[in-house]
């Protein structure tokens, strides 16, 4: 784990495991040989090859792709994604936040207040009428489309195989991915990062959606072609978008994402893992394990999630 970030985790371990060895690397000196367990994000290369005699490798985010883009990930070795309640939640909540946000025009009234302007707009388009399209229907997107939904919107899935979730309309596979587009006034991007969902949010993307669609991007910095998004909204084919992640994090100033007056940019928090939670879940985990239990979560290293 990032020394700047360590704490966050050796508290809770230390406050509930007071007898497990959790050396930080970077900080500690440890032997290789004797971890068992590692817990982390976005390791360094070849860090976790290094451990030979790693049983389980843990990840304290919901994404995974930190791990598989390092080529030498020790394969034979289970890595198992964080899912939690309360970080589905916060992820769900940012996205209903930005979807009602544009829905009922918020960013247009909070223009005007700077300019100390009364300014009234045509009701919003019915909320019935009103078609939201989530890529990536797992259990972030699943809780998504069903909040929305609960909301009156019309709200569909896109995933690679069929799924069954009620009251959402489900598409599935590459042939069927324009008619969800077309079919999408806001699109919600929740996918997994794989070399197939790298860059999906591009030009021929934005294209295939409704003149004035709204974006949402929640998932991953590599989904989304940055200038292929301010080009459709400049065009005037997208209404505007709503970003949490980014191809560089931190955003450099120098982008011109953050002073775009219809773009909504926030630095990566649309849900955060809780440290005490995600170490509850990987003690547990870990006593499965030492049990001979079989680890649920266990990354397909095929598909990437």
């Amino acid at each position: 784990m990032p020394l700047n970030y360590a704490g966050l985790w050796t508290v809770p371990l230390a406050k509930l495991a007071p007898d497990l060895k959790a050396p930080v690397h970077g900080r500690d000196k440890y032997a290789p040989e004797d971890i068992d367990y590692a817990l982390s994000f976005r390791p360094e290369p070849g860090l976790l090859k290094s451990l030979p005699n790693l049983k389980v490798v843990f990840s304290l985010g919901a994404g995974v792709d930190g791990f598989l883009t390092d080529p030498t990930y020790p394969r034979n070795v289970p890595l198992v994604r964080f899912v939690d309640h309360g970080l589905s939640r916060e992820m769900t909540q940012y996205v209903v936040m930005h979807a009602l946000m544009f829905h009922r025009q918020q960013r247009y009234f909070d223009h005007a207040q700077t300019e100390r302007k009364w300014r009234q707009t045509f009701p919003p388009r019915p909320t019935e009428d009103t078609r939201i399209g989530i890529l990536g229907l797992g259990e972030i997107g699943t809780m998504a489309g069903a909040y929305l939904r609960d909301l009156d919107f019309q709200v569909a899935g896109w995933s690679r195989t069929r799924k069954n979730v009620a009251g959402i309309e489900s598409f599935a596979g590459t042939g069927e991915l324009h008619a969800f587009l077309a079919r999408s006034d806001i699109l919600v991007c929740l996918l997994p990062l794989t070399p197939d969902t790298r860059n999906i949010l591009n030009r021929e993307t934005f294209a295939a959606l409704p003149k004035g669609a709204f974006v949402i991007n929640a998932a991953r910095g590599g989904h989304l072609v940055e200038d292929d998004l301010i080009a459709a909204i400049d065009s005037g084919h997208l209404a505007g978008a709503a970003l949490d992640v980014f191809q560089t994090e931190p955003l450099p100033e120098s982008s011109p994402l953050w002073a775009h007056p219809k773009i909504a940019v926030t630095p990566h928090v649309a849900g955060m893992s809780d440290p005490w939670a995600a170490t509850r879940w990987v003690l547990d985990a870990m006593a499965r394990h030492a049990r001979g239990e079989k680890l649920a979560n266990i990354v397909d290293m095929a598909l990437g999630y």
